[in-house]
C-alpha cells in the first residue's frame, strides 16, 4: 500500500524522507476507510507536519485519521487551498482536537472562516504571494480570478512535489507558477485537477503540456474526472499514481 520512490541522491546531499498519506478523497484505496467528496492529505518528514485541506466532512476526516493512527496533536500546520466546503468542511472538527496548529489560508478567505478559526483558539496566517512557510515547503501564492486558490509545493532531492486542492486557476498554470518561483524541475503533481468536464482533445493537450513541463509523476484524484485519470494513466503508465483515501506515498 505504499508507492516508494527512493533513487540514489547526489553525494553530500542530506536525505529527507517525506511521507504523504491521503486522509480524505472520493476515490477509495484502503477498504477500512470512508470516502467522501473532497480532499485532504497529511505530509510528514518536513520541518512541520502539514495537514493539506480538511475534506468535506469532519466526522469522516477524524474517523479516517483514527484508523490510520494519525494523531491530530502532532500536526503543526493546516494548509487550506481554497474556501470551498469540500476542502474546509473538516476544519472545525480538527481544531477541536488541535487548536495549536497554525492555519495557512488565502487573505481573500471569507471572514466567517477566519473568525471560526480564532473562535476555536487557533491562529491563522494570510497568504497572498508565493512564499516558503517552513524549510522545503511553500505556496505558489494566490492564483485565479473567479475562484482563488493556492497550491502546496514541497522541495525534494528529486524535484518539486506540487499538491493541488482543485486547481481552479488551471493545473498547467499552477505548475508553471511553481517552476517559476521555486526554480526547480517538477517530480510529482497530485490532487484535484478540476478536469471532469474536459473532452479528450483538451485532456490530451494538457497531458502534452505536462510532458513539456517535465512532470515525471502524476496522481489526479478528487475532482479530476474519470476520463482524465484514464488518459493520464495511459500516458504515464508506471509513473501514474493511483490516488485514493489511505494511499501512502514515500519520497526520499
Amino acid at each position: 500500500m505504499q508507492l516508494a520512490n527512493i533513487p540514489t541522491r547526489p553525494p553530500g546531499e542530506e536525505a529527507h524522507t517525506i511521507t504523504i498519506t491521503i486522509l480524505y478523497d472520493n476515490y477509495p484505496f484502503d477498504d477500512r476507510l470512508k470516502t467522501g467528496w473532497g480532499f485532504s492529505c497529511l505530509i510528514e518528514g518536513l520541518e512541520k507536519t502539514i495537514l493539506f485541506d480538511t475534506g468535506g466532512n469532519g466526522a469522516i476526516l477524524m474517523d479516517n485519521m483514527g484508523k490510520l493512527m494519525v494523531e491530530p496533536y502532532e500536526i503543526d500546520a493546516v494548509f487550506l487551498s481554497h474556501e470551498h466546503w469540500d476542502h474546509t468542511g473538516g476544519l472545525q472538527d480538527f481544531l477541536k482536537h488541535n487548536y495549536k496548529a497554525v492555519v495557512y489560508l488565502l487573505a481573500s478567505f471569507p471572514e466567517n472562516i477566519k473568525s471560526s478559526i480564532t473562535s476555536a483558539g487557533a491562529k491563522f496566517v494570510e497568504i497572498t504571494s508565493p512564499t516558503y512557510f517552513c524549510e522545503r515547503a511553500g505556496t505558489v501564492g494566490e492564483l485565479g480570478t473567479s475562484i482563488n486558490e493556492q497550491s502546496l509545493v514541497i522541495e525534494t532531492n528529486n524535484g518539486l512535489v506540487i499538491v493541488t486542492g482543485c486547481a481552479h486557476p488551471g493545473i498547467v498554470h499552477i505548475i508553471e507558477a511553481a517552476k517559476n518561483y521555486f526554480g526547480k524541475n517538477v517530480y510529482m503533481v497530485f490532487g484535484g485537477f478540476h478536469l471532469g468536464g474536459a473532452n479528450d482533445s483538451a485532456l490530451k493537450a494538457i497531458i502534452a503540456q505536462f510532458r513539456k513541463l517535465g512532470v515525471k509523476n502524476v496522481g489526479p484524484c478528487h475532482c479530476s474526472g474519470e476520463r482524465c485519470r484514464e488518459l493520464f494513466k495511459e500516458e504515464y503508465i508506471e509513473s501514474f499514481i493511483e490516488i485514493g483515501v489511505g494511499r501512502v506515498i514515500i519520497i526520499e
